[in-house]
């Protein structure tokens, strides 16, 4: 699945339409503790987060990461958002809540991330 799909699956607005759309995502994974997700996150992950500051972007840049998805409409710090598009980070924004954007992805067959 590309970032472009994965925008149409979550009804999701794109943040950064500046970004990669054509990126493949790997897998979905959700968490808030940046530090778990520092040591479990991977390349290509679509990663699902109510976190909005800036380290959220430096998370996923280190990783290598397609998307940080923002549930609920939660609304990304303008800062954070400039970070991404610099870094190349593609930041989507869904009503949808967390449970369920990972049963969509989930339903669409895209894996969640294996266990190390």
């Amino acid at each position: 699945m590309t970032v472009s799909e994965l925008i149409k699956l979550i009804d999701a607005t794109d943040m950064t339409p500046e970004t990669d759309k054509g990126a493949e995502v790997s897998c979905g994974y959700t968490c808030d503790l940046l530090s778990w997700v520092m040591a479990h996150g991977a390349a290509g992950m679509a990663w699902v987060t109510v976190q909005t500051h800036m380290n959220v972007i430096a998370v996923a840049s280190l990783m290598e990461m397609a998307a940080v998805i923002i549930p609920e409409d939660i609304e990304m710090e303008a800062p954070s958002l400039e970070k991404a598009k610099d870094e190349g980070i593609c930041v989507l924004q869904t009503s949808l809540t967390a449970y369920e954007i990972c049963a969509r992805l989930a339903a669409a067959g895209l894996p969640g991330k294996s266990r190390d």
